[in-house]
């Protein structure tokens, strides 16, 4: 049967790559309408961040972060998992493709399969565990890893011997040895490529002994040796002789920026980072005192509180830092590593270390480019997906689109941000198809459970060794066993997997269980899973208690694992006690608002607006200013040289000529109410506060921008010669003559940024100098320019930049933090810049007639704009998203989203795929009619209240009223539940549903329960 519409445009998209960016692009587009088949040549999804340890900056751990999101992607009604499989074509047109998939054998059938790993137990064949980068050994039936969705073996056939003892053990009838590659065809209406990188192999770099020596490691088989799931069981320890390292190198750019031996020379973005983490973490794991030393050239620590990182890395963990590039490595008898280096001082040093790690940057798989090849897709010189800075998920094809580090090498946030964007222009011209192929979850009734008595059931995790390495975690259980109400007790290795969700299911049917309690990590990132895990066999979502004692136990005390297992035991008691007077709560169901409104006419801000539109839905788009265009204005290019103001200027245009966009220039936000899907803002003229309007939208975007700091060093103001980066770039439209004629450009990094009043790295700056240095360049050849720098940060594929700004003779002096440039000017005219050069380590002088100062990037100052919606920003004023890794458009207040230099510095294709992605996840909420919220709210007993007004005058959002009624009304539609009005009411005639007073009382009284009757 034809899926195609009317119109010929089918209401489905396929993603290829079941990595983090793929799954968010899947789950994007199937919760905003659209039937997603989502292709991965691996039998399970995950990608790379499955097999790490922790991610940076918060060092969460990763399958933590990820788990629920495989959990839900595997679940989700809307999404067609095909694993083992390939995209061998793509026919037809944008709207209207045929894929034709090659499905691979497993050779065991997923639907038959249990997952019991009875025929992994029988199984007497062994081969290397690629998953644990072969540092391991697995059957040749194997599950990848115990979170592994789909939740079904494998068989091996290139180890397999054929012995058929699988067979005989598989009570499900699921072995098929006789299974064949398949050949199938899909309808889709547009495709996303996610499929990733593939780590670099130093094999063949003799000089860093990786194919000679066991203690040569790579980062990502670091990360399995850390990892409470790799090989070691998260103990560290070197592969030599299992021995505790004393000391561990990490050598960085090895395969990235490198001409000689890798052919790589971009900068793979993410190195310094997890080579950062990893001694962080690597200290914590250690048994005794570790010495962590980083070899590097430039540490390129440029995103959100990375700079930070690094310094709590090297001040509070005592990580040292050396500049400096290793030329040897000598294996010794002992399994130590000698390696000789010469620092910045010229003296030839030598250090020897028990374990050395090298950086590894990514690279394009040969899968990879043979899909682009077959698929019509061009790439760059560097193997990635061919794209524009102005349309950064547009691959060279109509209809497909790239997203994650295919399109370029970057960290997991950019990944999803730019997953997010992809999924927003796949589904863009495929608005009249959406709902016309999804399917309903139809969910069993709720069982009534107000007059049975507390039937507890509780779930302990050992999160590897997250909890399980520190406390006790089979005492935890047995202590469960002994509370009141309780029922059953077990403990998990992973209890968020999607094996032990089925079993909890199971387990509450058989044995009666009407609340839950789990002890494991965050609520933050993990009840939502489990909430739903329980609705789905007809438990109430709020019959649900979670005990963190992750976070606020082992992570807080994993140097006394005895106090620990008696803190989770706390825990658990307190949680167990507010279980049994846990209530049912019904799901306030709302109709949604189906508009947006996007503050920030900047280009985030248009791009959201344009964006909401062309998914079909109206826009409001309010600017402070009478100018749209924001910073971009000040811009020439791109970083590729692709012109910023033509297309500025298209984009106001287009937005203006939009129907479904309503534009309030000159225009303030007055007041805001409501809740997701119902919002209502009360506008405000800038020039007359009293000239107001009231509209109402489902969600909102908040794109305010940011400005270039003004600097008061180095005499800008004081000499015309002395420049930002904007009075350059004004200068060169501007065809200012004085840039031809001066014969000596000095550039100044970190101006602003990088100091003790903003310790953050501002993204662009390096990039913007070296840019804007070629160009002046080029209008002088002649012309001696030189970049004082303290580390260059051309991420990524900028890496070019840097490589020709040294080509065309553009010089490169590095300054420490103590000892920045001096300017001075006596006659107010001539200037004489002064530098250390840290090559000579002698001061250098020279007589510049012009001076560019890489000045910060500051976030506008909207206090009173974000206090109206209730969003947090930062100690440097940027906006806080919901999560760092996983949900960096969203706020953790439901149905706010935030895009562009608000949320941190950024250039203009990084600005774009964010606002992109924000109306990716803005679909989500305003392509529905109606919308379920959550159910804790405030409660109003009219007996007891005096309508003394301290709710109204308390709560935030002003939702208390007292009317006619002669009573506080709180209406359930737009109450927060935050429980400010609850805390503050004399006379306790409020309630908060799910945080009552009985049920706090009873957790402080279960605290206190075993003190109290020693």
């Amino acid at each position: 049967m034809s899926t195609k519409g009317t119109n010929n445009k089918v209401g489905s998209v396929m993603v290829v790559g079941a990595g983090v960016a793929g799954i968010q692009a899947a789950l994007d587009m199937a919760n905003a309408g659209y039937y997603v088949h989502l292709v991965d040549s691996s039998p399970s999804v995950g990608g790379l961040m499955a097999q790490l340890d922790k991610t940076f900056p918060t060092n969460d751990c990763a399958m933590c972060v990820i788990s629920p999101f495989l959990v839900e992607v595997g679940r989700h009604l809307n999404i067609n998992i095909i694993p083992n499989s390939e995209l061998e074509s793509l026919e037809g047109e944008a709207g209207a493709f045929t894929a034709k998939l090659k499905n691979n054998p497993r050779y065991i059938d997923s639907v038959k399969c249990t997952a019991c790993g009875q025929c992994r137990q029988v199984c007497p064949v062994t081969a290397v565990n690629e998953f644990d980068c072969r540092l391991d050994l697995r059957k040749a039936t194997f599950i990848k890893f115990p979170q592994a969705v789909p939740l079904s073996y494998t068989i091996d056939r290139n180890v397999c011997i054929g012995c058929g003892m699988c067979e005989k053990a598989c009570l499900a009838g699921a072995i098929s040895y006789s299974d064949q590659p398949r050949f199938s065809e899909i309808e889709v209406g547009a495709v996303v490529l996610a499929t990733g990188n593939e780590l670099f192999d130093p094999i063949f770099f003799d000089t860093y002994a990786y194919s000679r020596h066991p203690n040569v490691v790579t980062s990502l088989e670091f990360e399995r040796i850390l990892s409470a799931s790799g090989p070691y069981k998260g103990h560290l320890m070197r592969p030599y002789d299992r021995e505790v390292p004393k000391k561990i190198a990490w050598l960085q750019c090895i395969g990235s920026r490198d001409i000689n031996h890798a052919d790589h020379s971009y900068c793979s973005s993410v190195c310094c980072m997890y080579s950062i983490k990893q001694s962080m973490i690597a200290k914590e794991h250690a048994e005794t005192p570790l010495d962590a030393a980083i070899f590097y050239m430039d540490m390129r620590t440029h995103g959100k509180e990375f700079e930070r990182y690094r310094e709590r890395a090297e001040k509070g963990s005592g990580v040292r830092f050396i500049r400096s590039r290793v030329h040897t490595v000598e294996p010794l008898d002992d399994g130590g590593l000698k390696l000789k280096y010469i620092p910045e001082s010229g003296e030839a040093l030598e250090e020897v270390f028990d374990m050395l790690v090298l950086a590894a940057g990514f690279a394009t798989s040969k899968d990879t480019k043979a899909l682009a090849q077959r698929l019509g897709i061009d790439l760059n010189a560097h193997s990635y997906a061919k794209t524009s800075d102005l349309t950064p998920v547009c691959t060279s094809r109509e209809g497909v689109f790239v997203c994650g580090t295919f399109q370029s090498p970057k960290d997991i946030p950019q990944s999803v941000m730019e997953a997010s964007a992809a999924a927003a222009s796949a589904t863009q011209n495929l608005s009249e198809q959406r709902w016309s192929l999804t399917l309903t979850k139809e969910l069993p009734p709720e069982k009534n459970f107000s007059e049975e008595e507390p039937r507890i059931g509780v779930f302990v995790c050992n999160c590897g060794i997250n909890i399980g390495g520190v406390a006790d975690v089979p005492a935890v259980r047995e202590y469960a066993k002994t509370l009141p109400n309780v029922i059953h007790a077990e403990d998990n290795l992973f209890t968020c997997s999607q094996d032990t969700q089925e079993n909890i299911k199971k387990v509450i049917l058989e044995k009666g269980i009407n609340r839950v309690v789990v002890a494991s990590c965050s609520p933050r990132t993990h009840e939502p899973l489990f909430q739903e895990t329980i609705r789905e066999i007809g438990l109430n979502p709020y019959l649900f208690e979670m005990a963190n004692i992750r976070d606020q136990n082992t992570w807080v005390h994993m140097k006394t694992p005895k106090r620990a297992t008696e803190k989770a035991k706390d825990l658990v008691r307190m949680a167990v006690a507010k279980a049994a007077l846990l209530e049912s709560l019904p799901q306030v169901t709302l109709d949604v608002t189906q508009s947006v409104l996007v503050v920030g006419g900047g280009i985030a801000g248009l791009e959201a607006a344009l964006g909401v539109a062309r998914q079909g839905f109206d826009a409001f788009l309010v600017e402070r200013s009478n100018e749209l265009g924001g910073m971009a204005l000040g811009l020439n290019e791109t970083w590729q040289g692709e012109p910023v103001l033509p297309y500025v200027r298209q984009l106001i245009e287009d937005v203006k000529n939009n129907e479904r966009i309503k534009i309030f220039p000159e225009t303030e936000i007055g007041h805001v109410t409501g809740t997701i899907g119902n919002f209502t803002t009360t506008l405000k003229s800038a020039n007359n506060p009293l000239d107001t309007k009231v509209i109402n939208h489902g969600a909102a975007i908040l794109a305010t921008g940011g400005k270039e700091y003004k600097p008061h060093e180095y005499l800008y103001g004081k000499n015309p010669k002395i420049l930002t980066h904007f009075d350059l770039d004004a200068a060169v439209r501007n065809n200012d003559e004085a840039l031809k004629d001066s014969k000596i450009a000095v550039f100044i990094q970190c101006v602003g940024s990088r100091t003790e009043e903003r310790p953050y790295c501002s993204r662009v700056c390096c990039t913007h100098s070296i840019k804007s240095a070629l160009i002046l360049k080029k209008l002088n050849p002649e012309m001696q320019i030189f970049i004082i720098y303290r580390d260059i940060r051309t991420y990524g594929l900028r890496e070019d930049l840097y490589k020709e700004a040294r080509q065309q003779g553009i010089r490169f002096i590095r300054y420490n933090k103590d000892k920045p440039p001096i300017i001075d000017s006596d006659n107010g005219q001539e200037l004489k810049l002064t530098v250390k050069d840290h090559i000579l380590q002698r001061p250098i002088e020279m007589n510049p007639d012009l001076v560019v100062l890489a000045a910060a990037i500051l976030p506008n100052e909207n206090k009173a704009l974000f206090e109206h919606f209730k969003v947090p920003v930062n100690s440097d004023g940027f906006l806080v998203e919901a999560h760092a890794k996983l949900r960096p458009v969203d706020f953790a207040s439901e149905g706010l989203f935030l895009a562009g230099l608000a949320h941190y510095p950024k250039s203009v294709d990084e600005s774009i795929a964010q606002a992109r992605a924000a109306v990716s996840r803005v679909m989500k909420i305003v392509s529905k009619n109606k919308i379920e919220v959550g159910s804790v709210i405030a409660s109003v007993n009219p007996d007891r209240c005096a309508a003394c007004l301290t709710c109204v005058r308390t709560c935030p959002y002003g939702v208390p009223r007292v009317g006619e009624e002669g009573y506080a009304v709180i209406e359930p539609s737009d109450c927060h539940g935050c429980g400010c009005c609850v805390s503050e009411c004399p006379g306790k005639a409020i309630t908060l549903k799910h945080f009552t007073d009985d049920q706090i009382n009873a957790k402080t009284d279960a605290l206190f329960y075993k003190q109290a009757s020693c």
